[in-house]
């Protein structure tokens, strides 16, 4: 699978920000989206916005795989980020890695920790997560929309849409 939601190409147009930003309003420029698949493939931190029960946010950083189209990580179940994401799913994820810009939002669900998780995550962090450890909490984002741009923004910003 190559997108998000079931793993469709996502559609990539022009997001909508302020005509001060200098965002071209032709097509030309936009990001493909197997660029943002390598880099949220290759990339080792990840940014993860959750929302405290008060409305205040919380963003923290975790490691993740990048499979089939959704972003697979882990967190402790009683931190806050656990916490936060079974009361309210709802997420963005971003990375910036020199000058790549990539956020992810949509919703997470929790999903148990199988071989091929554990064997990617293993290939990427050197570390094995093993299969019903209780201390662990495993969480799959499949994309509702993504935004990205290179260092030649604004020219490449791109909005990614799985409708």
């Amino acid at each position: 699978m190559a997108g998000g939601m079931g793993g469709l190409e996502p559609v990539a147009r022009r997001p909508r920000f302020a005509r001060d930003y200098g965002i071209p309003e032709a097509g030309e420029g936009l990001l493909p989206w197997s660029w943002v698949s390598e880099r949220l493939e290759s990339t080792r931190n990840y940014w993860v916005s959750t929302t405290r029960p008060d409305g205040a946010p919380h963003a923290m950083p975790v490691w993740a795989i990048w499979l089939e189209g959704s972003l697979v990580f882990s967190t402790s179940p009683g931190s806050r980020k656990g916490r936060n994401l079974v009361r309210d799913p709802r997420v963005a994820i971003g990375i910036e890695r020199d000058d790549d810009v990539i956020v992810l939002e949509g919703a997470v669900e929790e999903i148990p920790l199988d071989e091929l998780i554990a064997d990617r995550y293993s290939a990427k962090y050197e570390y094995r997560p093993e299969p019903g450890t209780a201390s662990e909490a495993w969480f799959r984002l499949r994309p509702r929309i993504a935004y990205a741009w290179d260092r030649t923004y604004p020219r490449t910003v791109t909005r990614f849409s799985f409708d």
